[in-house]
């Protein structure tokens, strides 16, 4: 067979492993190769030449190539738990969510996640490591795919399987053991060889490394106040018994969707009420400082605290820190020669500061207005007083970087970090990650907004990613609350505006393998119509029909 690898043609067997050929080309890539591209088409290094083709490949630093290391990961701890404990003693082992490096792992049944038991999975296994055992991939029909889950006592998967549009499903095999996940695999255990175990609160942190730095294992550094988020999100989940996309879909098909939606936005609504009374009980705040990622829901959550402090006898004003960003000619550049409205620099600071000082001070103050389309800030004779009861809310990316209101007296701030932190799973060992339910808030926020296609967000979204990595993240357990915006039901009602823009990336540009990605990913979910959710939701400021100005 021919194979063209980066332009060069080479011979070789039919049959033939692409791994073979992936290991006679390491050399011209900086890291490992973990995934194949065949014809356009993404397979894993296990996969046999068929055909002459064209082929290239990536590595553990690709965002494709991480998330089969991680994987593959997961894989190898549940081997490891099931090899040391037994199904008769293990009842249930959950992947819940991420924190900072760390996968949060649950197990239910007889034991208790120990440092000696979390010392045993790991010797386990580096043991499978080391004897490098393939990890297979076979198609089964539905009926033989039951049978086997079933035997697993995987409950989650039976559940989720039931509304599989397909006649079968494929499934990984690691020694004996069955699994099914969403993504592509590693073809053996040798590949994965940077890991930690260690016991965590209930359960066990599952330790990997970065995407950037796919052979360096850091210590796992704890965030309290977010794991703490999750874990009530998690919780919440469990109570309304919606954990999975499984539960989701058989609320839907009960015809209990308008229910849940209530209970959801009402257990929102609640966690608004509880953060206004917080902000009322010290005096001396101001200045309530909101910040968190893109397509977090920064907007209607500033408007709906504001409603809850005017209830509670305060005057809110909202200010978007945006307002202060300097005029477009003096905006930084990066490192591609782009403007960078991502950092600091794109703020006008100072005038932000000297701005606030007067206010704080007891004097008027005329605040500014940034026109997008001529790129300047202007000046429309918005003047302002803080009197007694008065706040100001304010929200931007920058909001809990101490730099950004360096002169106001500590005491007068109450910093609100807010993030999309979804915590409904796929099934018990595939995890929904967070930015995938932003990212897709984003592509409907931006197709109905300004016209931008699914293309163009998701070529922006690694820049995006980037900015919030240097200048939202590093502050965040610096807040005085964390709120999750994530909504349990917003990914079957974001399926319905994502799947034609996501369509509309076409085979052969550099955005097809993640639409392809997240086009199965939806695949998973019953739609729900949009019209029963309340006008004041989160999930209005990127469906549309909200009755906040966002």
């Amino acid at each position: 067979m021919k194979i063209t690898v980066n332009g060069v043609v080479e011979e070789y067997a039919a049959d033939t492993a692409f791994e073979a050929v992936a290991a006679a080309h390491q050399e011209e890539y900086g890291n490992e190769i973990a995934l194949v591209v065949v014809n356009g088409k993404i397979q894993e290094l296990h996969k046999k030449i068929k055909e002459d083709c064209e082929v290239s490949f990536l590595t553990l630093r690709d965002s494709i190539g991480h998330r089969a290391y991680v994987r593959t990961v997961k894989m190898m701890f549940l081997k490891a738990i099931t090899d040391l404990v037994g199904l008769d003693d293990l009842e249930r082992v959950k992947v819940e969510f991420a924190v900072n490096n760390g996968y949060y792992c649950t197990v239910k049944g007889n034991l208790r996640a120990t440092e000696e038991l979390a010392a045993a999975i790991q010797k386990r296994m580096m043991e499978l490591a080391d004897r490098r055992l393939p990890i297979t991939k076979k198609y089964y029909p539905m009926g033989k795919c039951m049978k086997l889950i079933r035997e697993h006592g995987m409950k989650d998967k039976v559940q989720l399987f039931r509304y599989r549009r397909s006649s079968g499903v494929n499934l990984y095999c690691l020694d004996g053991f069955y699994d099914y996940y969403y993504g592509y695999m590693l073809p053996d255990t040798g590949y994965a060889r940077h890991f930690q175990v260690q016991a965590y609160d209930k359960g066990f942190m599952l330790v990997m490394p970065s995407e950037k730095e796919p052979f360096v294992l850091k210590p796992f550094c704890p965030q309290e106040k977010l794991f703490s988020t999750l874990k009530e999100a998690t919780d919440w989940g469990v109570h309304v018994g919606i954990e999975n996309v499984g539960g989701l879909n058989d609320v839907i098909c009960g015809n209990h969707m308008q229910e849940m939606i209530l209970w959801q936005e009402a257990e929102q609504e609640r966690r608004i009420g509880e953060i206004a009374q917080k902000v009322t009980e010290h005096s001396h705040v101001k200045f309530v400082m909101i910040a968190g990622p893109s397509s977090s829901g920064k907007t209607s959550f500033a408007n709906r605290l504001s409603v809850q402090l005017r209830a509670l006898g305060k005057i809110p004003h909202l200010i978007s820190l945006d307002d202060y960003f300097v005029n477009r000619e003096d905006t930084p550049l990066d490192e591609k020669g782009d403007y960078n409205f991502e950092c600091l620099g794109a703020i006008d600071v100072e005038m932000f500061n000297q701005d606030m000082l007067k206010l704080l001070g007891g004097e008027e103050v005329e605040l500014p207005a940034f026109n997008f389309k001529t790129g300047h800030r202007e000046y429309n004779g918005h003047m302002m007083k803080l009197e007694e009861e008065d706040i100001l809310v304010i929200e931007g990316i920058h909001g809990l970087n101490p730099k950004m209101s360096y002169s106001l007296p500590e005491d007068s701030k109450f910093k609100i970090y807010i993030s999309a932190l979804t915590s409904l799973n796929i099934d018990d060992h595939n995890r929904i990650p967070t930015t995938d339910g932003r990212l897709l808030r984003r592509i409907v926020r931006d197709a109905r907004t300004r016209g931008a296609s699914a293309k163009r967000t998701i070529q922006m979204w690694p820049s995006v990613r980037r900015g919030e990595e240097e200048n939202i993240f590093p502050f965040q357990e610096e807040a005085d609350v964390m709120f999750n915006s994530a909504l349990v039901y917003e990914l079957a009602v974001l399926k319905q505006y994502a799947e034609p823009l996501l369509f509309g990336i076409r085979e052969g540009e550099p955005e097809y393998f993640e639409a392809k990605r997240l086009l199965r990913f939806l695949n998973y979910f019953l739609g729900v119509d949009s019209a029963s959710i309340p006008n004041n939701s989160v999930c209005r400021e990127f469906v549309g029909g909200s009755c906040f100005k966002v």
